[in-house]
């Protein structure tokens, strides 16, 4: 006969879940009043902005908070399953919120200032714009200096999470599942021989994340900007684990030799990138992985899977400074996966975001 489950046992997953799920709720209702207030101080001093987007129908609002929930429960049961710890449902930056949240507030009258003026490619004189390719001189959403400042570099994290209604690390997550799947396919060999590398790596988030799955895996990270970098090695040595060897570079061409990662993740790189340099990118993710080897992108939903939040997606581009995201929100990328070599190419999408898993 089956036994009756104690339910002492279930009291601390029920508990921890909950407070998940309270911070969460908490990160969307702070997010929305953000926003809310910023979108109606833009109107008035920005009036020119008014008329260029559109509203979002109730059944277009109800759905985002149905995909928003779905996503939730998915990064909880990715917790329980032991994909990560569950600790790192918790993993907030605090100290950097109340230290640079007003930081957000003050940067607003200059975004306001690019975008009346029309200023795509300002930054401060001081900043080295020598070596970097020209679609990357861009102050993307409008904010100072795009992504060469350590200003920039310390708003972002909070920028994004905001942006996405306090949801941007769980889809950040949702790499780490097939990630590590794919991976299975290097059983044989030790875990500490295991290298992974994260293309455009930003201020680590990502990295961090793959650290707690990955907790004796070598990881590395690249990015463009070296602000970026030295707040990724800021964050990352927060952190128990070996420090991920960062490195500055283009990924469209990288110094690493071939077939040297058994797998390679990007994060919210593609959108920002012309078609040409998506598919650069692509090709040299393909030639550093051995054969065998997984990559694992996320980024923003297409028109092609979720022609319902087009409007959405209109307004995104017309609301912040995104110059490539209207043509990859109908590039496929698929197809380019497959150009570049690639097979057992899958895709899927969690709340607005979209993920391509494919191997070598």
């Amino acid at each position: 006969m089956q036994s009756t489950p104690n339910i002492n046992q279930f009291i601390p997953d029920t508990l921890t879940k909950l407070a998940y799920q309270g911070l969460q709720e908490s990160k969307k209702i702070f997010s929305v009043a953000h926003n809310t207030i910023v979108d109606s101080i833009t109107d008035i001093i920005v009036p020119e902005r008014n008329g260029k987007t559109k509203p979002l129908s109730p059944a277009t609002l109800a759905k985002l908070q149905e995909r928003v929930q779905i996503l939730q429960e998915i990064d909880w049961q990715d917790a329980q399953a032991g994909v990560y710890p569950s600790e790192v449902l918790f993993d907030n930056f605090w100290g950097d919120f109340f230290r640079y949240y007003p930081e957000v507030w003050l940067d607003l009258p200059k975004i306001w200032s690019r975008f009346q003026n029309k200023e795509y490619q300002k930054f401060d004189p001081e900043i080295e714009r020598e070596g970097y390719p020209s679609y990357y001189l861009q102050n993307f959403h409008y904010q100072t200096d795009g992504y060469l400042s350590d200003l920039s570099a310390n708003l972002y994290d909070l920028q994004v999470e905001i942006l996405f209604n306090g949801s941007a690390d769980a889809m950040r997550r949702r790499i780490l599942k097939p990630l590590k799947q794919g991976l299975q396919a290097f059983s044989d060999i030790p875990t500490s021989q295991i290298r992974v590398l994260d293309v455009a790596c930003g201020t680590g988030r990502t990295l961090r994340m793959i650290r707690a799955a990955l907790p004796k895996a070598n990881l590395f990270g690249t990015d463009l900007s070296p602000a970026y970098l030295r707040k990724a090695n800021e964050l990352l040595s927060e952190i128990p684990g070996e420090l991920p060897q960062l490195l500055q570079g283009n990924g469209e061409n990288l110094p690493y030799t071939d077939n040297y990662f058994h797998a390679i993740t990007s994060v919210f790189l593609f959108h920002e990138l012309p078609p040409n340099a998506r598919q650069q990118v692509i090709e040299e993710c393909y030639r550093m992985l051995q054969p065998g080897g997984t990559l694992v992108i996320c980024d923003s939903m297409q028109v092609s899977d979720s022609p319902d939040f087009q409007t959405m997606m209109d307004n995104f581009s017309m609301m912040f400074h995104e110059p490539y995201y209207k043509h990859y929100t109908i590039d496929n990328i698929e197809e380019r996966l497959a150009k570049a070599g690639f097979v057992d190419i899958r895709t899927k999408n969690h709340f607005v975001s979209k993920y391509w898993v494919a191997k070598k």
